[in-house]
């Protein structure tokens, strides 16, 4: 029986009211407040990231290294940066958006809110038992830090509740299927590769570097690949241990 993406729907609601709330705050914080909010809001990604990355299995270091660079290199081929930048100000000519950042809050509150292993096992939780709890606490969750990222990014953070509902929705109603997909190591890899690239909105955020998160995005696909066919490689067995010869 297939259940509908509610908590998927409260999800976006939380969203757009943290968001509006932010963007409200934005316009009440002198600048020097805005500074230090910046910089804590930063120094939270980092640690988030990092928590996320954190989620790896054993022996799945070179998949993660291997995913990063080809997703890098095949974003770089792609121009996925320039593909949504052009996207974001199209968007924002016809909605009449004034915001400068708004692609740069897009993209971030979709690592943030669409990427990890709590939306996939919540969504699919969802469309299988119709159980809610857990994308119920993500979006408390999700409410609550739109609030701080809307206030620094500005009204692109709001727009992520459509790739949210077309992702985490998709997964609900998909469910029945996607369940034997997504296993234990392909989730672990997706939040230790969607954790790197948070971690590098941390870093941008504290002006410590300029990455281009962007064209690092193909790693999340790329990851989930080659992690299926390394579960699926067959593996050598240890060799039997040679017994002593027993004494007559």
């Amino acid at each position: 029986m297939r259940h509908a993406p509610i908590a998927t729907f409260i999800n976006m609601a939380t969203v757009t009211v943290g968001g509006l709330l932010g963007l409200w705050l934005n316009n009440v914080f002198p600048p020097e407040i805005e500074t230090i909010i910046f910089q804590a809001i930063g120094l939270c990604t980092l640690v988030m990231g990092v928590m996320m990355c954190l989620k790896m299995r054993d022996g799945y270091m070179l998949i993660f290294i291997f995913s990063m660079l080809i997703g890098g290199i095949i974003g770089q081929v792609l121009e996925i940066d320039k593909g949504l930048l052009q996207l974001g100000e199209t968007l924002k000519t016809s909605l009449s958006i004034g915001d400068a950042r708004f692609t740069e809050g897009l993209v971030t509150a979709f690592l943030l809110f669409c990427v990890g292993s709590m939306t996939i096992l919540g969504a699919i939780e969802e469309g299988l038992t119709g159980k809610r709890e857990l994308l119920l606490i993500k979006a408390t969750l999700d409410g609550i830090t739109s609030v701080a990222f809307a206030a620094t990014y500005g009204v692109g953070v709001l727009f992520v509740i459509f790739p949210m509902l077309m992702l985490q929705g998709g997964i609900t109603l998909a469910a029945g299927s996607l369940e034997k997909f997504f296993t234990e190591s392909i989730l672990a890899q997706i939040s230790a590769v969607g954790g790197a690239l948070i971690l590098a909105i941390g870093i941008r955020m504290l002006r410590l570097g300029d990455i281009n998160i962007e064209n690092l995005l193909p790693a999340l696909l790329v990851t989930v690949l080659l992690t299926r066919l390394y579960d699926n490689f067959p593996k050598t067995s240890p060799p039997p241990e040679l017994s002593a010869p027993k004494n007559d």
